[in-house]
């Protein structure tokens, strides 16, 4: 069997993009748009290294320059972040960086379309060796709609996606190895490379990581109590919701699905207004009953804060479990309870073989991402305690701060942007292997 067209079709299309389905296999239109997406990419790199220059703030004269193309700079930008300080007429590193990162994603997308130009030419090559005959251009896409329609769909999500959310993604982590902090801003400053040495800092310099592990323990601590404190105050709702001998049910679930209807920002001003420690309603109310006898500082105490923060938090969040439980225990045959019910089964037995075992098996992915969410959990630590009380002990950061809201100090207040990158790893390592870990463990991951 001759191999003669496979190679030849091959050869071309590695030397001219789509040659060798132009020439070889006849295949016109297609071998045109792969020639005309490698002129857009020669295209892109040739000339966006072209600017025009105005001088005097007049166009007095205008002067065309090279300058590199568009993946050279990038590459070089990312590999250099700049080599001139200085104001306007300096290299801005961020922007360099960012540059580099769009120009490695758009030159992988080119090596894809690049590979599969190859490995076109030669499979429609083999096709005409061994039958003497390939389909046209127009059997080509035909037959690719009707094969790949889902994939073909999904090209403009994945597109959205790599440069929406994959690129800050990388930007960030990247950050993380970099000196970007207050003492190299661009454009005014370049920022370089580091290597290892933020994250040296985290767990080698006291202030910092004993800043890092007691933020970091609240963290989960607080993630865990957040979560399950909600999903059984909310199953509890929801079983007395079921009960028989509830009556009114719908003016009871009117009134306990208020905390989640009504915005959650306006929740927490009402709640930081009324547990504020000097002129709060609550604490004066608890003294003029006798309760307390003095002001009692549900924002500025470091362990009372802790506590009113998940009391507030479920306050917010059952609402939702118990409205998703409410409908998993509406579905549930009931003639298994008749079943326990003769058996001589008691409630407590009634709820723990069957009601909580069959409500987990169908919840369970949604308390795991409850649980990630709350890792997360910014809006609540900010607008009710913003962190605080200060710990004088910590490095820029309070006692009731969690990781993300540490990560915004760092941030917004202190421009220490490489070490909030570093804490932003941290977070994601940690939400990935709690998520995929749990996940893996449920029934309902499984059966999927």
């Amino acid at each position: 069997m001759s191999k003669r067209k496979r190679i030849v079709s091959m050869i071309c299309s590695i030397i001219v993009w789509g040659s060798g389905q132009f020439f070889v296999c006849k295949q016109r239109l297609k071998g045109l748009l792969l020639f005309l997406l490698e002129l857009i990419f020669i295209g892109v790199e040739m000339f966006s290294g072209y600017w025009l220059e105005a001088f005097s703030g007049q166009i007095k004269h205008f002067s065309l320059r090279l300058h590199g193309g568009f993946f050279t700079k990038g590459i070089w930008g990312l590999i250099t972040l700049g080599e001139k300080e200085g104001g306007r007429s300096g290299d801005h590193s961020t922007m360099l960086l960012i540059t580099g990162i769009i120009g490695v994603m758009v030159l992988l997308v080119i090596t894809g379309i690049y590979v599969f130009n190859i490995y076109d030419a030669y499979r429609t090559g083999k096709l005409l060796d061994e039958t003497g005959h390939c389909p046209t251009t127009k059997e080509y896409f035909k037959n690719t709609y009707s094969k790949f329609f889902a994939y073909i769909i999904l090209v403009p999500i994945v597109i959205y996606i790599m440069f929406i959310v994959v690129m800050p993604i990388v930007f960030a982590i990247l950050t993380a190895f970099t000196n970007y902090n207050t003492n190299h801003l661009p454009p005014g400053n370049l920022i370089s490379w580091v290597g290892f040495s933020n994250f040296k800092k985290l767990f080698q310099i006291p202030i910092w990581s004993s800043t890092f592990f007691s933020v970091l323990r609240w963290t989960v601590v607080w993630a865990v109590l957040a979560t399950f404190s909600t999903y059984f105050f909310g199953m509890f709702q929801a079983i007395l919701l079921n009960s028989k001998y509830t009556k009114c049910k719908t003016l009871y679930r009117g009134i306990m699905i208020l905390p989640w209807a009504i915005p959650q920002l306006i929740t927490l001003l009402v709640f930081r207004n009324f547990l504020n420690g000097q002129f709060g309603p609550v604490s004066k109310f608890l003294m003029d009953i006798g309760l307390a006898d003095h002001r009692i500082a549900f924002l500025s105490d470091p362990f009372i804060a802790k506590v009113t923060i998940l009391v507030v938090n479920l306050w917010l969040g059952f609402p939702m479990f118990m409205i998703m439980i409410q409908g998993i225990l509406s579905n549930i045959d009931k003639s298994l309870y008749e079943a326990a019910e003769i058996d001589g089964g008691g409630g407590y037995k009634i709820f723990r073989h069957i009601t909580l075992p069959l409500v987990l098996r169908a919840t369970a992915p949604l308390i795991v991402m409850n649980l990630a969410g709350n890792f997360n959990g910014f809006g609540i630590i900010y607008f009710l305690t913003n962190g605080g009380p200060v710990n004088t002990n910590y490095q820029f950061a309070g006692d009731t701060d969690i990781l993300i809201s540490w990560i915004y100090k760092l941030t917004l207040d202190q421009k220490l942007y490489d070490m909030a990158a570093v804490m932003n790893i941290m977070i994601f390592v940690l939400i990935a292997v709690v998520s995929i870990w749990n996940f893996r463990r449920t029934q309902a991951f499984k059966e999927v």
